[in-house]
């Protein structure tokens, strides 16, 4: 395998890590946010930082960053969880900007606009893959668990849940974190795949991508996210040439599947393997006794 080719898996894998963490916020609670470029800045940086000047082992920096970028979730979602209708979603933005603003002012500790580099290259295929596989496992056993149910019932009808005893400003919580320890952890790797950063990195149209990859995977759909990312990473790749345009792309991709389908590639439905197997056995049971179609 050709060191490009592993490069684009690594970049799919970092990817799909981060829009996990948009779709257990946005597709499972309904909660839009345009921070979480922001949260993978906080994870990217911690990681490297620890790495770089304390000398912090790879495995410790991995479970480091994320986890910063999760508490800092949970002081922000305490502030602006409780806010209604869009005004989650400017503070979001606000957020996001804020953390950029923040890491290019602090030059002393994060090289400013001139990046941080030197960040050892610890991301590797392996490590990539297996992360991602463990990431996918973990948002699929949350969602399919008790709190999961309850953030999709919060998603279909917040006063009903309330109704029912489910404390939604909790569960918002848990999403927020989860969310953010998702792009923390994206952040971390990418990091040390790049081995710099800088933070025009983690800009507003890094968080709106985020987002738009899970509106045209499906609200609701964990293997419609994974899909719609390795889809918008890959193809930039094969059009290189049109990658200048990928944000205008973005746009008349999500305008279209709007106008299509406005659930998204996958809806609410997750990928099964089961309609195969079931065309399968058709198939071969009807070649194996082919009287019986017959009537004979």
């Amino acid at each position: 395998m050709s060191g490009y080719v592993e490069g684009v898996i690594i970049l799919v894998c970092i990817n799909v890590i981060a829009v996990l963490g948009v779709s257990i916020l946005t597709g499972f609670t309904r909660l839009f946010s345009f921070g979480n470029a922001g949260f993978m800045a906080i994870g990217a940086y911690a990681s490297a930082i620890l790495t770089t000047k304390y000398g912090a082992p790879f495995p410790v920096v991995l479970v480091a960053g994320p986890c910063i970028a999760a508490i800092v979730a949970l002081g922000l979602g305490k502030l602006t969880l409780k806010l209604k209708g869009d005004y989650f979603l400017i503070t979001t933005l606000g957020f996001g900007e804020s953390i950029r603003l923040l890491f290019l002012f602090a030059e002393p500790i994060t090289g400013g606009a001139r990046g941080l580099s030197g960040i050892p290259p610890k991301t590797t295929m392996f490590i990539a893959v297996g992360m991602t596989v463990l990431a996918f496992l973990g948002a699929w056993n949350f969602l399919r668990s008790k709190y999961g149910r309850n953030l999709m019932a919060i998603r279909e009808q917040e006063i009903a849940a309330e109704a029912v005893g489910i404390d939604t400003a909790k569960f918002k919580e848990y999403s927020f974190m989860i969310s953010a320890f998702y792009a923390g952890m994206a952040g971390a790797l990418l990091a040390h795949y790049y081995m710099f950063i800088s933070p025009i990195m983690f800009n507003l149209p890094k968080s709106a991508e985020l987002t738009i990859t899970v509106v045209i995977g499906g609200l609701g759909s964990l293997s419609g996210s994974v899909l719609a990312t390795i889809l918008l990473t890959v193809l930039p790749e094969i059009f290189r040439s049109a990658a200048e345009y990928r944000m205008l792309l973005y746009g008349l991709a999500v305008v279209i599947i709007i106008v299509l389908k406005p659930s998204g590639l996958m809806g609410y439905r997750e990928f099964s393997l089961r309609p195969i197997f079931t065309l399968y056995e058709r198939i071969f049971k009807k070649n194996s006794n082919p009287t019986k179609g017959d009537g004979k």
